[in-house]
């Protein structure tokens, strides 16, 4: 409560000051922001880091087994280090087991493949994969504590069916009309008075949340491209001569980002740390605003 009350106390200071002293002070929070964003993804370069060791260096087991015995270490170690709350560590869970169903379902209809061999493979499928979308969760989650995020103007219920649509979509779009399109146009409306508020350097700024999830998408697209050069796992047309993967997948993705906020947005409404109490107006450029609790 204390470190709260001189968050918001803090927040609350006039910062009319400080920039126009400081001309670069846009710049340092730009880079400051870049920081915390880079330690909020501890989970995926940890992943990251365990695809280029068990792809490039020669190892005394399978490559995909490796790999799963490397990320369960991770997850426990950030649980462990007190990184991850045994909550956050529950979402994680729920990422690996959503994601796993995904790719079970995707490798069957040949939407992409795992080339090598391993003992933890099911169905074509390397236990280990789940661990790829449980990284996006462990994002959100840290990126929440580490940046005080908070939403403003968030309609839970209807976010949710569309977050649920949006991953039956990823099923049913090989028999029926894909809905992917209407479905992105539908969270627009849905969030389109919704900002997420973050706090930089003791100022508060807040984005568009639909625009949020397409940045976090773009970036996800990044890091694809980046295990697909691994091989970690190969589209069809990959498995002979690597290329870049189609950008209609940064839609994908932050689709997919759309489901994983609300998995983590309803354990952070348990724990009342949702919502943006403010709801003063403040452009994306301005000063610090009233922190939330």
């Amino acid at each position: 409560m204390n470190a709260e009350a001189n968050l918001t106390r803090e927040c609350r200071e006039p910062s009319t000051g400080r920039a126009n002293r400081f001309p670069a002070y846009p710049l340092v929070q730009l880079v400051r922001f870049g920081w915390l964003e880079l330690q909020s993804c501890v989970f995926a370069a940890a992943v990251f880091a365990g695809l280029l060791v068990c792809f490039v260096v020669p190892l005394p087991l399978a490559s995909y087994d490796a790999m799963l015995v490397w990320c369960v270490a991770v997850t426990l170690g950030l649980w462990w280090l007190g990184l991850e709350s045994w909550r956050e560590v529950l979402v994680i869970c729920a990422f690996h087991l959503l994601g796993l169903g995904l790719e079970l379902f995707k490798v069957h209809v040949g939407s992409w493949s795992y080339p090598g061999d391993a003992l933890t493979k099911v169905a074509g499928v390397p236990l280990f994969s789940g661990f790829m979308y449980a990284a996006v969760g462990s994002y959100i989650c840290q990126a929440w504590r580490r940046l005080q995020l908070r939403v403003s103007h968030y309609p839970a219920v209807p976010v949710t069916l569309v977050a649920v649509a949006i991953y039956a979509n990823f099923f049913t779009h090989h028999w029926v009309v894909d809905a992917r399109l209407p479905l992105a146009v539908v969270g627009l409306l849905v969030l389109r008075r919704t900002w997420v508020h973050f706090t930089v350097g003791g100022a508060r700024h807040r984005m568009p949340l639909a625009l949020a999830f397409l940045l976090i998408g773009l970036f996800l697209w990044i890091a694809e491209n980046l295990a697909t050069l691994l091989d970690a796992w190969a589209y069809p047309g990959q498995e002979q001569v690597w290329h870049v993967v189609h950008a209609s997948k940064i839609g994908a993705w932050a689709l997919l980002v759309t489901m994983s906020f609300v998995l983590v947005a309803t354990v952070k409404r348990y724990e009342g740390v949702l919502h943006h109490v403010s709801e003063v107006p403040v452009s994306p450029g301005d000063g610090p605003a009233p922190a939330s609790r």
